[in-house]
């Protein structure tokens, strides 16, 4: 695996209102927010750009609405922002590709230079799939960083039910055999920018 020099590590919606167990249902991967701020630790420490995506829900009943103490980042992501030796982009969005946030991601990392993008956060099969899917269509080379997400399980039509790991194995295989991105681990990321 090449980690280009300027590739720029995309954490999405890393937030405190995700933790609402009661609001969300059951979980998946317990290990991603330990290796989403080894992902930081690792950028930051080589000089690579991080970008700081934050949902603003404009659903009311949302624990990631505006004015909410679940908008915010968890700590362990809002104490590393402003640490890094490298460029550093906070964008907010309402819809579930950080591409479609404020201000212009794509601008942003064109105007570096960057093509190659590092997606970590969460949901898994949301917001982090729908930038990586994204980033793949508007050409980046995408790496997901797939336990570095999670998500919770999920009801669709006619009751059908997925639990959280099947939801992520979804996403996993959608993104990689779609060619949108390639879905790896983050300790094969943190390796190969050291």
């Amino acid at each position: 695996m090449e980690i280009a020099e300027n590739a720029a590590l995309v954490v999405v919606d890393v937030q405190r209102g995700f933790e609402e167990d009661a609001y969300w249902g059951p979980r998946n991967n317990p290990e991603a927010d330990r290796n989403i701020a080894g992902l930081i630790d690792a950028w930051q420490a080589s000089g690579r750009p991080v970008v700081f995506v934050r949902h603003d829900s404009p659903k009311p009943d949302s624990p990631l609405r505006v004015g909410c103490a679940g908008n915010g980042f968890k700590e362990y992501v809002e104490e590393r922002r402003g640490k890094g030796h490298g460029p550093e982009l906070f964008l907010t969005k309402s819809v579930n590709s950080a591409f479609y946030g404020t201000p212009d991601l794509d601008a942003w990392l064109k105007e570096a230079g960057v093509r190659q993008i590092v997606v970590a956060g969460i949901q898994t099969n949301m917001c982090a799939e729908t930038t990586a899917r994204m980033g793949g269509n508007l050409g980046y080379d995408v790496y997901f960083a797939f336990d570095a997400t999670y998500t919770f399980d999920q009801e669709g039509p006619w009751g059908w039910r997925l639990s959280a790991d099947e939801v992520a194995r979804a996403t996993a295989v959608t993104l990689h055999g779609g060619g949108f991105a390639s879905v790896v681990r983050s300790a094969e990321l943190v390796a190969a920018v050291k």
